[in-house]
């Protein structure tokens, strides 16, 4: 599988470090999760995660990072 490359703000990573995530988790996620479009933004949840982030070109700008319920 092709590298995919992040754009992760300074919030983003505290979120993910909070709440047990790696950064290999999150790209994992984007990778082989289920997707689906909300308000012009990528949801893709696989295992225990949920990503919400933007596809800008060749990278994934990454909103938030969260723990599935």
């Amino acid at each position: 599988m092709a590298e995919i490359k992040l754009v992760m703000s300074k919030h983003d990573l505290e979120q993910a470090r909070e709440r047990g995530i790696s950064i290999n988790e999150i790209k994992e996620t984007i990778q082989k999760g289920a997707k689906f479009i909300q308000d012009s933004k990528v949801v893709t949840s696989f295992r225990h995660i949920r990503v919400v982030c933007k596809k800008l070109k060749d990278r994934y700008f990454v909103i938030t990072v969260m723990i599935r319920k």
